[in-house]
């Protein structure tokens, strides 16, 4: 991997508007925190929710920063002199070889810059991207657990874990789709490590221009899961939402490398927002379904159960009996799409891609079962936070409780507002009593994204009482422990929203959080003070 380029190979003369400083510095690094600069480093002063990285120029500079990327004009640019300062703003005083861009479309300028510093890594790989509204992450590991059982040597980046080198890592960053210098990083790390593929999960606003996180990513494979109601916060409308879901279709005809005429997209023909995104594309176009036998990978006679389920599998003439080790039709269709694409890729037939999928493993986080068989009740962890997931999940747990569901949920903070009492509905409809925690409020007050909430609940359930079948308990860890004390013999106790997340997000801080080892903790409570009775 390159040590520096040149500021010139990496921002090509008319992609800026106006320039300070005629130097042409070395570059080591690309940030756009200024915390992570370093001597030869390139900012970029990006523009957040909260912050303005123009803030941040100063302090940049003094970590070492050779040149910085702005959108701010610049005074004066071709004479040489600085602007009349703001107190955040650089003093008059520089070095001499220090370089000042004002750029139009910043996060575009840093994807391309990044894509160029880490040599176009994307382009030495297959690379499969997968977005969708729910299962995009339990996608991407049936694809790196099925590509690596047959031979190939597999990255990922997701939501809940990242490969980029002999090991699995846990993603830290709560952001399932990096930043472009990030993403382009750990794709050059899988190349220096020889992967051959890698597989990435493209979230809507990574696929987003706004963002342009994913802008010089050079897709060999698209895949949609499904698409539904989510982050109108930041899209707008679902119209937007699904545009920008697009994206990893047109990005297959974009980009003009070795072997583009392979390349290909997978959509679930069951879903009419996947379904949706076919025109998007020139190139060949694979379906899987449960209901349409003329799909490219069919599957059916589904016996299913809590923890799995049975099924047969029909693909280019040929069928198949095979078996998923988890449960939910959700978990099946996200194996099909990942089998789907194994079946494009590889000589391996359809008997032993069936075999393979019995042998697949969960996501962490993801219907997770924290009880066993000497708890009168089952406790379920599990990442379901949007209508599309809470209308599979609930229906599915339904059928074979024996008692009642109790969930505990909430919705995101300064996230899609228009879901939340959706959300409500859904669990109120399918459940004897909810229990509304915190899931991470951000900087809104978190009783009032509870009471949002809440509002579907009440709507769905006008005979609920507050404090009997509706709990509002905004710290998480009490509202685990009262459902648990609500439960009942057969009951199901579902935990959801959390799942592999390592915090929760307030206003002013971040608490560690494992939903897992504080259900298990809270158990053990309960069954201690059942002994002491």
């Amino acid at each position: 991997m390159q040590t520096s380029l040149a500021l010139s190979e990496l921002i090509y003369e008319g992609e800026t508007r106006a320039r300070l400083g005629a130097h042409d510095p070395k570059i080591s690094a690309i940030a756009y925190d200024s915390r992570d600069c370093r001597p030869g480093c390139l900012f970029f002063a990006l523009s957040g929710v909260h912050l303005d990285g123009h803030r941040f120029i100063p302090e940049a500079i003094e970590r070492g920063a050779v040149a910085v990327v702005q959108t701010a004009p610049l005074q004066n640019p071709t004479d040489g002199q600085t602007a009349d300062r703001q107190p955040d703003e650089p003093p008059d005083e520089q070095p001499d070889e220090l370089v000042y861009l004002q750029v139009e479309d910043i996060r575009t300028l840093l994807s391309r810059a990044a894509a160029r510093f880490y040599r176009r890594p994307s382009e030495q790989l297959t690379v499969i991207g997968v977005t969708g509204t729910d299962g995009k992450s339990t996608t991407v590991y049936f694809l790196y657990q099925l590509l690596e059982a047959l031979g190939e040597r597999v990255g990922f980046i997701s939501t809940v874990a990242l490969k980029t080198g002999d090991a699995l890592e846990k993603n830290t960053m709560r952001q399932s789709t990096p930043e472009a210098p990030d993403l382009h990083a750990m794709l050059a790390e899988m190349v220096a490590n020889g992967f051959t593929h890698a597989i990435v999960e493209a979230t809507s606003h990574g696929l987003s221009p706004r963002t342009a996180r994913l802008a010089d990513i050079a897709f060999d494979i698209g895949v949609c899961t499904n698409i539904s109601h989510d982050h109108l916060e930041f899209h707008g409308t679902p119209e937007q939402y699904r545009d920008d879901k697009a994206n990893l279709l047109r990005a297959l005809d974009r980009h003009h490398t070795a072997g583009a005429e392979s390349r290909f997209a997978v959509l679930n023909r069951d879903d009419d927002g996947a379904r949706s995104l076919a025109p998007h594309t020139r190139r060949p176009i694979l379906w899987y379904s449960l209901c349409d036998p003329t799909a490219d990978l069919f599957a059916d006679e589904l016996e299913e159960e809590l923890d799995g389920s049975r099924f047969v599998l029909h693909a280019g003439g040929e069928s198949a009996s095979s078996a998923l080790g988890l449960g939910g039709r959700f978990n099946l269709e996200n194996a099909l799409a990942a089998a789907t694409v194994v079946l494009q890729l590889s000589n391996d037939g359809l008997p032993r891609v069936a075999e393979l999928l019995g042998n697949l493993r969960g996501v962490p986080g993801r219907m997770i079962t924290v009880t066993g068989p000497e708890h009168p009740f089952s406790v379920i962890v599990d990442y379901a936070h949007t209508p599309a997931s809470f209308e599979k999940l609930f229906p599915m747990v339904a059928a074979r409780t024996a008692g009642g569901i109790i969930p505990v949920f909430s919705s995101a903070g300064e996230r899609d507002l228009e879901k939340r009492p959706i959300l409500g509905e859904i669990a109120a409809r399918y459940s004897r009593m909810v229990v509304l925690a915190d899931e991470d409020p951000r900087g809104e007050e978190p009783t009032a994204v509870l009471e949002d909430v809440a509002q579907g609940c009440r709507r769905e359930r006008p005979d609920w009482q507050d404090g009997e079948e509706l709990l509002i308990i905004p710290d998480r860890p009490s509202a685990i422990r009262a459902a648990l004390r609500a439960a009942q013999p057969g009951d199901t106790v579902l935990l959801l929203g959390k799942g592999h997340e390592g915090n929760i997000i307030y206003s002013d801080r971040a608490i560690s959080w494992d939903e897992e080892a504080e259900a298990r903790k809270a158990l053990q409570e309960l069954q201690g003070q059942e002994h002491e009775q």
